[in-house]
């Protein structure tokens, strides 16, 4: 099993950035897709970042519309560590924000599967 935690949320005035960082620890061998969801109050939780955990030629990453251009994911595996920097962070990015670790890649976002997940931490984006 995997156990993530999740840190680096907190208070940013809009415009500012903020870098998540996801420590797992476990049978991290059996992680091939690591992830970054959001939710915000009354709204379902959204896939924000996700990228494959094997070395590629693409280091292939799929990055949802909502935060393309501003939000970027990365990841060291001997860290055993994921990230997710948010630049330009608007109100909107409001969000407890969510690690998440998945048995398999796979580029359609509706079909890939998460088996572990974070207990979040919380992003407020105000003025």
């Amino acid at each position: 099993q995997v156990q993530l935690v999740e840190s680096g949320g907190g208070l940013m005035q809009p415009g500012g950035s903020l870098r998540l960082s996801c420590a797992a620890s476990g049978s991290i061998v059996s992680v091939a897709a690591m992830g970054w969801y959001r939710q915000a109050p009354e709204k379902e939780r959204e896939l924000v970042a996700m990228i494959t955990r094997a070395a590629d030629a693409n280091s292939a990453t799929n990055i949802a519309e909502s935060v393309k251009g501003r939000f970027t994911i990365s990841r060291d595996n001997a860290k055993n560590t994921w990230y997710l920097q948010m630049n330009d962070l608007k109100p909107d990015d409001t969000a407890v924000y969510y690690c998440a670790a998945g048995p398999d890649w796979q580029l359609d976002l509706n079909k890939i599967s998460w088996n572990s997940w974070g207990q979040g931490t919380q992003v407020t984006v105000s003025s």
